[in-house]
């Protein structure tokens, strides 16, 4: 299905300006639609020559939680036009909140039509005191329940019919505050209707609740708002701000959502100015109580803190092992056994570098592209070669998850100290200074991802494997523990072989799927 924005940009001439206020306004309009007990339909004018009466297409929907919806069927893409939508071509032309008619049938569905025009109103229109109808909400209620006039009821009813009117005005929704999200309480999270006073003049039964537990037990009705919510908050600073936030939408200013706590509870809550026809009559504050998400929240953060520091302390461990494996490599004089120590060094080094990079983010996850990139460079200064050795990585790795990024760190230690070492050192038989100086020596690591598997391969441009090598029959340590590694812990494959034009290359595949 198509978005809004593309809807509107294929069959209207709105300008982005325009457009961006359709999306905030389909970002905020849930709030009417509960309030209105009614279905929302966001209603452009087709592009091209006038037509009487105009032909509409619905570029968005909205369905009420706190009522049953009058269409079944979705209405987003729909084009109408002739008597159905008389009634939005009058709210286009005449620019005003239409309410007359008959209701109308969907099938077995009573309805009831109504049209709000919708304006962009800027800092210019202000000025010039004018501003463009660029679409028609259509406010369509189903009638086939009956609904008991309730003092909840004719205060949503009577907030809607505010905030219709501020739609109209070009004064709903508000602009978005940087970085904030569309997330907010609803109407059935709990609402407050204040006069232009800033006294509680309607709380509903869900906001009374969220105010009981930051230690208020006395009705809402009556309460001046901003002192109570100064005087609620366990932070000083936090209440005056919440207080002011509060007064400043009884002047017309839209504030930015915020948190109360207070006794061990937190509310999070959106005051939002009612100013229909531009006079500020009072405001509308939502409440949602949310202590037992940011409990968790706060869990949550602990528990991954704590993730963190222990991989923080498994880096310090192993590189204090390191060390040590390090200091005793210096007094050793067997030069098999110093070799044998420094690599277990280079070893234990790869490790810690998954460690540390898990300890520096905020999942169990690694960018692991870095980390190649440091081994690879490790891999290329520790190695004895008879010419300069030049590293490349193509590809990307992306992110993996620890138990992967771990062996397969060691895996590519071994793979690209191998590559170094052997395939680019001289023979034997060989004298380094005559063996072909003018040669350079690349080792290219490659990597893709392919149907939930991850191909890597090492690549050098050097002698390649001896005549009769066989992988599997190898004693040495390093190819063991790749092996092992590559078969066992991340249940993938390996194989060793020269390449055609000469060289040798490793290929290793890993799957990615869940465990």
């Amino acid at each position: 299905m198509s978005t809004l924005r593309d809807l509107v940009e294929e069959h209207t001439n709105l300008s982005p300006a325009d457009i961006d206020h359709l999306h905030r306004l389909a970002g905020d309009w849930q709030l009417l639609s509960d309030l209105s007990f009614a279905d929302l339909l966001l209603w452009v004018p087709i592009k091209g020559e006038p037509r009487q009466p105009r032909e509409f297409l619905c570029v968005a929907q909205v369905r009420p939680v706190t009522a049953p919806t009058a269409y079944q069927d979705d209405q987003v893409g729909k084009i109408v036009g002739g008597p159905e939508v008389a009634h939005l071509d009058v709210a286009l032309t005449q620019e005003r909140i239409w309410r007359e008619g008959d209701p109308v049938w969907y099938g077995d569905t009573p309805a009831r039509h109504e049209a709000i025009p919708v304006r962009l109103r800027d800092a210019a229109d202000l000025e010039e005191g004018y501003s463009e109808v660029i679409a028609v909400i259509g406010r369509d209620t189903n009638l086939s329940t009956a609904r008991t006039p309730s003092q909840l009821e004719l205060n949503y009813l009577t907030t809607a019919d505010d905030l219709a009117q501020m739609v109209s005005d070009g004064t709903f929704p508000p602009p978005r505050h940087p970085g904030e999200t569309t997330s907010a309480p609803r109407v059935g999270d709990g609402i407050i209707r204040l006069d232009s006073s800033g006294k509680v003049t309607y709380a509903s039964p869900n906001a009374q609740s969220a105010y009981r537990r930051l230690g208020f037990n006395s009705h809402l009705v009556g309460e001046e708002l901003a002192k109570l919510a100064s005087r609620l908050s366990a932070d000083p600073l936090e209440g005056n701000d919440a207080s002011e936030r509060i007064l400043g939408s009884l002047r017309g200013e839209f504030a930015p959502r915020m948190e109360v706590e207070a006794r061990g509870a937190t509310v999070l809550t959106r005051a939002l100015p009612l100013l229909p026809a531009g006079v500020p009559i009072g405001a509308l504050v939502l409440v949602r109580d949310v202590t037992e998400i940011r409990r968790r929240e706060r869990a949550l953060m602990t528990k991954d803190a704590t993730i963190r520091e222990i991989h923080h302390r498994v880096k310090n461990n192993l590189q204090t092992v390191a060390a040590l494996l390090r200091l005793q490599a210096r007094r050793v004089d067997a030069p098999e056994a110093r070799m044998a120590l420094e690599e277990s060094v280079r070893r234990v080094a790869s490790i810690a570098l998954v460690h540390e990079t898990l300890s520096m983010s905020s999942d169990e996850a690694v960018e692991f592209d870095g980390i190649v990139d440091r081994v690879a460079t490790a891999a290329t200064e520790v190695a004895a070669t008879s010419f300069p050795v030049r590293m490349r990585r193509e590809g990307t790795f992306g992110v993996l998850p620890a138990e992967i990024a771990t062996s397969l760190v060691m895996v590519l230690n071994e793979l690209l100290i191998n590559a170094v070492e052997h395939g680019f050192s001289a023979p034997e038989d060989e004298d380094e200074e005559t063996a072909a100086p003018d040669q350079s020596g690349e080792v290219v690591v490659s990597a893709h991802r392919f149907r939930k598997q991850l191909h890597v391969t090492v690549a050098d441009n050097g002698r390649g494997l001896p005549e009769g090598f066989r992988p599997d029959a190898s004693g040495r340590l390093g190819l063991q523990i790749v092996r092992a590694l590559a078969t066992g812990e991340l249940r993938g494959s390996i194989e060793l072989r020269n390449r055609a034009g000469g060289g040798t290359e490793a290929v290793l595949v890993v799957p990615l799927a869940k465990r």
